[in-house]
């Protein structure tokens, strides 16, 4: 040791070797001591994504279907209805009118046919003991028929009539929203004269214009995912393909059937669809080795000597599951993540204050 230090140079390079050997040496340590994880390729769906517009699937005008003064108006636009609720009444003065007609037309077609009936009868004996001509019985057994048919008509009428009536309350089709009032009290409606219009959110459907190149890979897989509001992606499986292209935008339309009753979903909403069109090559990291530094997203990994820790870029894609992410750059496979980003930020501070002190004493 005294001959070291008999001479300075050849203590100064000793200090500088050690401080080498022991900034290796705490990289190489800090290193051993994290838990790490390889980078591996995989296979995964190819998935292409686009937005759709949310459509209710009941979404209809009423119209008026007899003619009449709008009497009372039920519901006005915002307003819920159940199935069957009376929205909208209209004068019935004729149509009550008609109705009694078309029942004395059938009491009195009634008492023809019995009458037809009874002669007919009486003909028949007759004309069984020879008491009257040929032509007299088919006199009758016209009568008869003719009697038969009024009745029908007359059956027909009244219910012609009753249905008549039965227009003048409009009622809701299905449970649902007015979106739409057409007509005001003291109007006359006419027949198709619109009303009321609404639509239900018990079953809704997303509509999506999708790429011609691409109809054909999701036509053979069958699969879509619907993003909600909350984040959530929820699968469909019950697809409608339109059998042609829009010329205009080469472009199908698809509709996406959701599942009933979807919470804070409306029509006209835009979301965002996923179709797996295929299986793509993939990078995977641990979920619980990515750290999220503000807007940045990175994970540190160990070099190549696998004595330093550096903090890398990346780009995310898809997530498989809740543990295992997808990176679209800034890795290759073979790269070593640690999985634990706080315990590898703060061993790569303590390396770095190494090196700082490396470099001051050299």
């Amino acid at each position: 040791m005294k001959h070291l230090l008999s001479h300075p140079m050849r203590a100064l390079s000793f200090v500088s070797a050690l401080l080498c050997l022991l900034v290796s040496g705490a990289g190489a340590i800090a290193a051993e001591n994290l838990a790490t994880a390889i980078v591996e390729e995989v296979s995964v769906p190819r998935v292409f994504r686009l937005d759709g517009v949310v459509e209710a699937v009941n979404q209809s005008t009423i119209s008026a279907q007899t003619s009449g003064q709008v009497e009372a108006i039920y519901y006005d636009v915002d307003d819920v209805v159940e199935a069957g609720a009376l929205l909208v009444k209209l004068k019935d003065t004729e149509q009550q009118a008609t109705l009694k007609k078309a029942e004395a037309d059938l009491r009195a077609a009634t008492a023809v046919l019995a009458d037809a009936r009874s002669n007919y009868k009486r003909i028949k004996d007759l004309f069984a003991k020879k008491l009257v001509a040929r032509s007299d019985l088919d006199n009758a057994q016209a009568s008869l028929d003719t009697a038969k048919a009024k009745l029908d008509a007359a059956r027909a009428a009244r219910e012609q009539a009753r249905e008549q009536l039965n227009y003048t309350r409009v009622t809701a089709p299905y449970k649902g929203i007015v979106t739409e009032r057409h007509v005001q009290v003291g109007e006359v409606a006419h027949p198709g004269k619109p009303l009321m219009s609404g639509i239900s959110l018990e079953q809704l459907r997303v509509t999506v214009d999708v790429p011609q190149s691409l109809i054909i890979a999701i036509r053979n897989k069958g699969k879509a995912r619907v993003q909600l509001p909350d984040g959530r992606w929820i699968d469909v499986t019950d697809m409608t393909i339109f059998p042609f292209a829009d010329p205009a935008s080469n472009t199908f339309k698809l509709r996406l059937m959701l599942p009933r009753k979807v919470e804070h979903l409306f029509p006209g909403m835009l979301v965002k669809t996923a179709f797996e069109t295929g299986i793509a090559p993939a990078l995977t990291v641990p979920a619980s080795a990515v750290a999220y530094r503000s807007e940045v997203t990175g994970v540190y990994v160990l070099d190549e000597d696998e004595e330093h820790i550096r903090f890398r870029y990346v780009r995310l894609g898809e997530a498989l599951g809740e543990e295992i992410v997808t990176v679209l750059s800034g890795l290759q496979a073979g790269d070593r993540v640690f999985l634990d980003p706080i315990k590898a930020g703060v061993a790569l501070k303590h390396q770095r204050r190494a090196e700082r002190e490396q470099g001051g004493h050299e």
